[in-house]
C-alpha cells in the first residue's frame, strides 16, 4: 500500500509515517510545507528507501495533484491547529483547513484515489449537552473557528463519499499527547516552568476537565478503523475512557520536572473564547472493533514531559 500523508512532518503525521513504514509492505509519501512541521521529525523516515518527501502546500492544487500520483490512500493531517488564536486570523482556518481539504479531495479525484483518513476534532460538538459525547450527539452552536472549519471539512468529505464513491474515515480526536508534541497546555506549561520554575500562570480556573489520548494509542485506533470498516462515511471518536482537570496535569508535570511552582489563575471556567470547559468523548464505537488504550492520561502527560525535556530545542522554534 502506498500512503500519501499531508502534514507528514507534524506531530501526528510524522508519527503515523513511522508507524506505516514499520510494516515492510508499505510506502509513504509525505507532503508538507514546513510551516509548523519539523524536518527533524522525519529523521528516521528519511533513512527508509520506501519513503519520499515532497515539500509543498495543500493550497497549491497543481503541485498537490502531481505529488499524489500513484498513491492508494490519503491521510490528511495538514491543518491550522491554533485554536486559541483563531479569532486573530479567521481566514487561516478557512484556507488551511477547509479549502485545503477541498484541494486534497480534488487531487484524489484527479488521481483516482478513493480512500482518505481525516483528522477532525472533538471540538465539533461545541459545549455538548451529552457527556460522554457519542458520535451521533446533536451539534450545538459552534464555539471556535477551528471547529467550524473542521465541521465544514467533514461535510465536504461526506459529500464526496456520496457523489464520487469515496470511502472516508473521519476521526474526532480529543487532544493528543506524546513524542513530537509541540503545542497545547503541556508544551506551554513546560516552557513556562523552564523559564521560571517557581511560578505558573494558568488560563481559566484550572478546573477545566479534558480528555487526552497518547499518540501511539491514537495511531492504533486509526489503523483499526481503516482496516476494519468499509462504509462510505466512517466517523469515530478517539480518546481515553477518562478525563482529568487542568490542575491534575499541572501536578503531574510539576512532579515530573521536580518543581513546586506557585500557581496563579486568570479566572473563569474557560481559558479563552472557544475553550470548552468539559471535553469527554464516548469511545464505545471504536472499542467495539477490539481497540483498547494501553496508556492512561497521566502516562501520556509524563511521556510528553520526558520528550520535551530531552528535546528542549522545540521551545526555541516557536519563539
Amino acid at each position: 500500500m502506498k500512503y500519501f500523508v499531508t502534514g507528514g512532518a507534524g506531530f501526528i503525521g510524522s508519527n503515523m509515517t513511522d508507524r506505516l513504514l514499520s510494516e515492510p509492505e508499505n510506502e509513504v509519501v509525505v507532503y508538507d510545507n514546513f510551516s509548523t512541521g519539523r524536518r527533524e521529525f522525519l529523521t528516521e523516515a528519511t533513512r527508509n528507501p520506501r519513503f519520499t518527501l515532497i515539500e509543498g502546500d495543500t493550497l497549491n492544487l497543481e503541485r498537490l495533484t502531481k505529488s499524489m500520483e500513484g498513491c492508494d490512500f490519503v491521510f490528511h493531517f495538514a491543518a491550522n491547529a491554533d485554536v486559541r488564536m483563531g479569532l486573530e486570523h479567521p481566514k487561516k482556518d478557512l484556507e488551511q483547513n477547509t479549502i485545503a481539504t477541498f484541494n486534497v479531495l480534488e487531487a484524489m479525484r484527479a488521481n483516482g484515489i478513493k480512500r482518505i483518513g481525516f483528522s477532525s476534532t472533538g471540538s465539533v460538538y461545541g459545549e455538548a449537552e451529552v457527556i460522554p459525547t457519542p458520535e451521533d450527539a446533536p451539534f450545538p452552536v459552534q464555539t471556535s473557528l477551528y471547529a467550524a472549519s473542521k465541521l465544514a471539512c467533514e461535510g465536504l468529505l461526506a459529500a464526496y463519499a456520496e457523489g464520487y464513491d469515496f470511502k472516508v474515515y473521519i476521526f474526532r480526536f480529543v487532544s493528543l499527547l506524546g513524542e513530537r508534541y509541540t503545542h497545547g497546555h503541556v508544551f506551554d506549561f513546560c516552557k513556562s516552568l523552564k523559564k521560571d520554575p517557581k511560578h505558573l500562570h494558568i488560563l481559566g480556573n484550572g478546573r477545566q476537565r479534558k480528555s487526552y489520548i497518547y499518540i501511539k494509542d491514537c495511531l492504533e485506533a486509526i489503523l483499526t478503523v481503516v482496516r476494519n470498516c468499509d462504509e462510505k462515511v466512517n466517523i469515530y471518536n478517539l480518546g481515553t475512557d477518562d478525563y482529568c482537570e487542568v490542575n491534575d496535569s499541572v501536578g503531574w508535570i510539576s512532579e515530573k520536572l521536580g518543581v513546586s511552582p506557585k500557581l496563579t489563575y486568570a479566572g473563569g471556567e474557560r481559558g479563552w473564547i472557544g475553550d470548552n470547559p468539559f471535553i469527554y468523548l464516548d469511545t464505545k464505537k471504536v472499542r467495539s472493533l477490539g481497540w483498547e488504550t494501553k496508556y492512561t492520561i497521566r502516562d501520556g502527560v509524563e511521556k510528553t514531559v520526558e520528550w520535551l525535556t530531552e528535546n528542549e530545542w522545540v521551545f526555541n522554534v516557536r519563539d
